[in-house]
């Protein structure tokens, strides 16, 4: 997902505001070992990127950012929003470096919910778990893990230690938690 974005100068709300009434999104660039810099985002085209965006994947969604002529590829570290509006209010980014493991949190999608056995007679299919906190390359980021809750009867669940992860993902949360179970009404 390719964004462009431009400098800013630090600091004064009145900038932030006439950056926001333009439509625009404040936001800081974080590189490891640098301090953080101030950018501005093009509001249109990060909504319409976001809408294209899985939802619950936006924090595993990596962004290219062309940043004075170079092209940088970052996470989506921190999102806030307007209270009342839920209109996005500033966005935090961080560096991917090619050789750097990063932290994340990849959401659980629950496939089979339609057909789970367990919900058929009267059972509640209750997700546990909604992200899995896993350490990677950036080039190995998956974009989210896949967990078949089809044959899971009444009182049974699914752990973790289910999901099939790649080699190359390592897990941070411990994998004897239960992810999902299907309840009794």
């Amino acid at each position: 997902m390719q964004l462009t974005v431009s400098k800013r100068t630090p600091g004064k709300k009145t900038e932030i505001k006439k950056i926001r009434r333009e439509g625009n999104i404040p936001a800081i660039f974080y590189s490891q070992g640098k301090a953080g810099e101030e950018i501005v985002v093009n509001g249109i085209e990060f909504n319409g990127l976001v809408k294209q965006v899985k939802p619950g994947c936006l924090s595993t969604t990596v962004f290219s950012l062309k940043i004075g002529g170079k092209e940088i590829k970052a996470l989506l570290k921190d999102i806030q929003y307007e209270i009342t509006t839920y209109n996005v209010i500033h966005l935090d980014f961080i560096e991917l470096v090619e050789n750097v493991p990063v932290n994340l949190n990849v959401p659980l999608q629950f496939t089979g919910t339609v057909d789970c056995i367990g919900v058929k007679p009267g059972g509640i299919l209750r997700p546990v778990i909604r992200t899995v906190k896993v350490s990677c390359l950036p080039k190995d980021i998956p974009t989210e893990f896949e967990l078949d809750v089809r044959d899971l009867g009444i009182r049974q669940s699914r752990r973790l230690s289910d999901i099939k992860m790649p080699p190359e993902v390592r897990p941070l949360s411990s994998l004897s938690e239960v992810a999902v179970v299907v309840a009794k009404r």
